[in-house]
């Protein structure tokens, strides 16, 4: 069955290619450390770097830590990215994923502007993903009368949930010293969860998609 070429197959190729070049073709260190996001760069501190810093957010989308940490990624983005492209169109796709990865590198840079460390992977981006995808597909409760502010208390019970797990995962990740961009996670789901409303457009009344229940 041949692949279809939509946005979303072509930007969890590109994520592939990334992780495979930084690893087998250039240096992975200097790959990471170069190409990844460091929220330093963004405070002015002077680190060395061939890439400029206001790229980097995008750039990091790209590079992974190992394959499991890339197989993640490209799965979740695969199956929420396709769903919501068929909705919104190649190009809004795109918008989404790009504007989650540089929410997300604001938020990291925000909760630690002095970081030196680079933040690498596509976990920011897909988040976004995620949370349009809960915005768009999920069957929202009806909690009051008025259409707009049940969209509000829904996706504030979204985010709300989203930021519980997201440090639930980052305490179990302490425990084995594995450093997790959360503050990342949630700044690209919260990017999901707002922009969804102007860049997804409501779905034909004869359509029938996929639900989840939150």
């Amino acid at each position: 069955m041949p692949v279809r070429l939509t946005a979303t197959n072509v930007l969890a190729a590109v994520a592939v290619l990334g992780y495979f070049l930084a690893r087998y073709l250039w240096d992975v260190v200097d790959a990471h450390y170069f190409g990844g996001f460091v929220p330093a760069r963004w405070s002015g501190i002077n680190l060395e770097s061939n890439v400029p810093a206001w790229l980097t957010p995008l750039t990091a989308a790209f590079l992974h830590a190992d394959f499991y940490h890339l197989l993640f990624n490209t799965v979740v983005l695969l199956y929420c990215g396709n769903a919501l492209e068929r909705r919104m169109g190649p190009s809004r796709l795109v918008i989404l994923f790009v504007v989650g990865a540089y929410l997300a590198a604001v938020a990291q840079w925000w909760t630690d502007p002095a970081a030196a460390l680079p933040m690498i992977g596509a976990s920011g981006a897909v988040s976004a993903l995620i949370g349009a995808y809960a915005m768009t597909f999920g069957s929202r409760r009806q909690l009051v009368a008025s259409p707009a502010l049940n969209r509000f208390l829904n996706a504030l019970w979204l985010l709300a949930f989203w930021v519980a797990v997201q440090y639930a995962i980052d305490f179990a990740a302490a425990l084995e010293n594995t450093l997790i961009a959360t503050p990342a996670h949630i700044g690209g789901f919260l990017a999901g969860l707002v922009f969804a409303r102007w860049l997804v457009p409501p779905a034909p009344v004869s359509a029938a998609p996929p639900t989840i229940e939150y």
